[in-house]
């Protein structure tokens, strides 16, 4: 799995102290786009051909200000047009998990405005991050 850290900033907490739910998925979005990087994938906005169908959290436990979090992002699925990302955000000092996710992204022909068969390079390196216990 592809896995980067990160540090809450003050501002993604709430009233109760813990961060915030909806930061968690600005978390994952962030990992998906350094996973699509590390693979090759173009992120430039020239260059974007995929978008966002689908994004779900389970909220394990409670992250909090300044704590270093790991996110791990892996491919759960490959379809057609589509595949399935995996996320888990865990604790980096302890392994403790935090939250687990998923995302459904689509590859987008944008002058089509219709979802288009994942590139075969692609598709390829998709299939060798696939992870079979995600």
């Amino acid at each position: 799995m592809h896995e980067t850290q990160l540090r809450p900033r003050f501002c993604e907490t709430d009233a109760l102290g813990h961060i915030n739910n909806a930061s968690y998925f600005v978390y994952f979005e962030d990992a998906r786009l350094q996973f699509f990087e590390s693979i090759g994938a173009s992120v430039e906005i020239k260059d974007f051909n995929i978008i966002l169908a689908s994004a779900k959290c389970d909220f394990i436990s409670q992250a909090f200000y300044n704590q270093v979090l790991a996110v791990r992002t892996g491919v759960s699925k490959i379809g057609n047009s589509s595949c399935e990302l995996a996320h888990e955000i865990l604790d980096a000092e302890t392994g403790r998990l935090i939250a687990r996710g998923k995302a459904v992204i689509v590859f987008f022909d944008f002058d089509a405005q219709k979802s288009r068969p994942i590139p075969e390079d692609i598709r390829g390196i998709l299939e060798k991050h696939l992870e079979k216990t995600v």
